[in-house]
């Protein structure tokens, strides 16, 4: 980094943290955070410890099972064989599986795309010596009962391939981009920080970058009772307009007949800018919106209103969004204090305040 960026970085944390009015609460939140971030690292470290102990040791039994050849109990065998079905076929409790002197027999209705997955599986579990096919395969599920519903099942997965990682995969794959960070070069380095951020996250790198879906970003949920009228705050949130006067990052919603353009204060004061659009409106009931498709910020979500007696209502808000840069942005944004996670608690209370009393909060985003 050079000395001029270096000491523009500097200049502006300092800034941040020793401004005269707002320096101490910012230093404390960050101190907050810095102390939370410690404790899940502390957690971390004890679950990826136990999980790594408890995969050698699985890595060394299944080596003896293969010098033992794996002589188990028909009985053994069958529990084994009926665990791979759950993993394998999206019905499995329709799929009768038998054994006898290690050699499985599969009868039942099956979907026909099922088998070949259903009896490459069953062949490769340990001690399993043959499988015989009686299986009666079926295109659609009809008017078989024992077909109906039912999820599909990936099989099983390759671990890095899968969506969440396990604790000791993301320690082996953080150790190995950190290794090709420090051997340095510009395709090393790359690869290992995609690597450590993957590692780090458990987050598919598209999500970390934002090019991900809203509901596989950041996920948010408060839920907070405000004693005024069901119509009256659904007519508050209704009107868009308010929003600028109870929040305090929102700086202007410009409403185009079922679309609306926000304007928020991002990190370091950068505007961020989105539109969004009314998916569903049940009037008193919820109101549900999600960002349109060339938005910097991707996101859905809705409010739900609840009429709880006594001329009160709970307000459920539900936000899934990806911020500029995606889970890394979030990261930065949040180190500031300026993410939707960190600032709704903070909103709601003075939406409250306003329904409540009819005073607009004196911290939000615009005076009327």
């Amino acid at each position: 980094m050079s000395p001029i960026l270096l000491s523009a970085v500097t200049g502006a944390l300092a800034m941040y943290f020793l401004d005269p009015q707002a320096g101490r609460r910012r230093r404390a939140r960050t101190g907050d955070k810095m102390e939370r971030a410690a404790r899940k690292l502390r957690e971390a470290y004890d679950v990826t410890m136990r999980d790594t102990e408890h995969r050698a040791r699985g890595i060394a039994a299944a080596a003896s099972r293969l010098v033992r050849r794996d002589r188990v109990s028909d009985e053994v065998l069958l529990g084994r064989v009926r665990a791979t079905l759950g993993r394998v076929v999206s019905h499995p409790h329709a799929v009768e599986a038998q054994v006898r002197a290690r050699r499985v027999t599969l009868s039942g209705p099956i979907l026909a795309y099922e088998v070949p997955s259903l009896l490459r599986a069953v062949r490769y579990v340990p001690g399993v010596r043959a499988v015989e096919n009686r299986l009666q395969p079926h295109a659609e599920p009809g008017n078989i009962s024992s077909l109906q519903g039912g999820h599909p099942r990936r099989g099983q997965r390759f671990e890095l391939l899968q969506d969440n990682w396990s604790p000791a995969a993301r320690l082996a794959t953080g150790v190995i981009g950190l290794a090709l960070i420090l051997r340095g070069g510009v395709l090393r380095s790359f690869a290992g920080g995609a690597l450590l951020a993957r590692a780090l996250s458990n987050l598919d790198l598209a999500t970390l970058v934002g090019l991900g879906e809203p509901e596989d970003g950041i996920e948010v949920q408060k839920t907070i009772t405000v004693h005024a009228p069901v119509d009256q705050v659904f007519a508050f949130w209704s009107d868009y307009q308010n929003f600028p006067r109870f929040m305090r990052n929102v700086r202007e919603v410009r409403v185009q007949e079922d679309r609306s353009h926000w304007v928020v204060a991002g990190p370091a004061g950068v505007a961020v800018e989105w539109t969004s659009e009314v998916r569903r409106i049940v009037p008193n009931e919820l109101i549900e919106w999600r960002s349109t498709p060339d938005s910097a910020v991707k996101q859905e979500g809705s409010v739900r209103f609840e009429a709880t007696g006594n001329e009160s209502t709970r307000v459920t808000v539900h936000l899934c969004y990806l911020p500029p840069a995606g889970a890394l942005g979030h990261a930065v944004a949040s180190i500031f204090g300026v993410d939707p996670k960190s600032e709704m608690d903070a909103d709601l209370m003075r939406m409250k305040s306003m329904i409540e009393t009819g005073k607009q909060p004196h911290d939000a985003a615009q005076r009327v």
